[in-house]
């Protein structure tokens, strides 16, 4: 493709990717005349992980370009992973992001239809508050049901065979594992704690221990991918089955 298609479906202006030519993130097109080059679509990926490592990191050329060399090496599902995540953990929106009063803003922010949210809300999966009369969720609720949309988009929904309600034991489990243990965590070593200082320690317990179960989560999903895909391709062996 031309450069001026490239930048109007990365959403960056020309000037934005000569200029990242120039720096050695993107690696110079294929010339196909004196003032003529081709590229490639992997080109629009590039970009729009350039940008969102600038927007939502705010980091250097020089560490982006070394992270676009270990990007290009990685697997389709790993770039897609890595894409996925940089969409739901920027650092910025701690900061900028709110909660969003009424249902029909959240509706519209996440994307679900309102079938969906009343069951989510049923099931406590999407939780919300009541302000003035009037529905208040959190930043962690619309981040939640913005991924319920993104779980049915790319193929974890009703219309792939999947049951939403399959998802309410997670979090009645975790619901009741935070309760009992954020309580020995946070009276634990403290006489007489003042409110202010209960809620400070309740803030760094919340944030260490939602590292915790992501990334134990993410552990030991790895650890059941693996084995029950070398049992799949076990079986499929001794069937004689390519």
């Amino acid at each position: 493709m031309k450069i001026g298609e490239l930048a109007k479906k990365a959403n960056v202006s020309k000037e934005t990717i000569h200029y990242y030519i120039r720096e050695g993130v993107l690696k110079k097109p294929r010339k196909t005349g004196k003032n003529m080059a081709e590229y490639a679509d992997a080109y629009i990926d590039q970009i729009r992980t350039i940008k969102e490592l600038r927007d939502n990191y705010y980091l250097p050329l020089p560490v982006i370009k070394k992270i676009i060399t270990k990007y290009k090496k990685q697997s389709y599902s790993e770039r897609h992973s890595f894409r996925f995540l940089s969409e739901y953990f920027r650092p910025l929106d701690l900061l900028l992001s709110d909660e969003i009063t009424g249902k029909e803003d959240f509706l519209e922010a996440t994307g679900m239809n309102r079938m969906w949210l009343e069951k989510m809300e049923t099931w406590g999966i999407v939780l919300r508050t009541e302000k003035n009369g009037e529905s208040v969720y959190s930043r962690d609720s619309v981040i939640i049901g913005k991924l319920l949309v993104d779980m049915d988009r790319i193929g974890f929904g009703p219309r792939n065979g999947y049951d939403p309600e399959k998802l309410k034991p997670f979090a009645d489990f975790l619901r009741s594992t935070v309760s009992s243990g954020h309580k020995h965590y946070l009276l634990n070593n403290m006489d007489n704690p003042t409110p202010e200082e209960l809620s400070e320690k309740a803030r760094r317990v919340m944030e260490i221990f939602s590292l915790y179960f992501y990334h134990l989560y993410r552990q030991f999903a790895r650890e059941a991918s693996e084995e029950f895909i070398k049992t799949i391709s076990e079986t499929q062996s001794e069937k004689g089955i390519d």
